[in-house]
């Protein structure tokens, strides 16, 4: 049986969400319980010349539902705003990107296959097939900024492990 675009998809935008929810509560406990400002791992980066955690959340967001809005309009650029502020406002983009998400059926992602998709980023164009466009870039891209917002807790000494990477893995019932 072949693989639809909505399987191949969807439930891994959806785990990486979960995952991004559960990176940005574990760090509020951990500020909570340890004394520290919520700002500390905000604005927390690996080295200077990386983007902070709270873009990492926002990117997570970016890549699942932005990236079938993108789709819905044919051209995907980059949100060039800056990232929420706080902890409760990435929770609420990551929320909104999860309902989102939920939102799409089978029938919506299989719409897709072979339309045409481009990514533009400054002078930079990239012309893809949807398909190609959510499996080449978007997904790598949402499993990059998770990876490095899990990376940026355990940098700052949030006791987070490879289970709270995983997040939901889809288990045989």
């Amino acid at each position: 049986m072949p693989l639809s675009l909505h399987a191949a998809y969807v439930p891994s935008a959806l785990q990486m969400l979960g995952t991004a929810k559960h990176l940005v509560g574990t760090a509020e406990q951990w500020c909570d319980d340890h004394g520290h400002d919520h700002a500390d791992i905000i604005g927390a980066r690996i080295v200077d010349d990386m983007l902070p955690f709270s873009y990492q959340i926002k990117s997570v967001a970016e890549h699942t539902k932005g990236s079938i809005e993108g789709l819905r309009a044919g051209v995907y650029s980059p949100d060039l705003s800056p990232p929420p502020a706080s902890l409760g406002d990435l929770r609420t983009k990551l929320a909104q990107a999860t309902e989102f998400m939920n939102g799409l059926t089978e029938e919506d992602m299989e719409a897709f296959i072979g339309q045409p998709m481009r990514f533009e980023f400054k002078s930079n164009r990239m012309d893809f097939t949807a398909e190609d466009f959510l499996l080449s870039f978007s997904q790598p891209n949402f499993y990059f900024h998770c990876a490095t917002a899990y990376d940026i807790l355990r940098m700052k000494g949030v006791p987070v492990g490879k289970r709270d990477f995983l997040g939901r893995v889809r288990i045989k019932p």
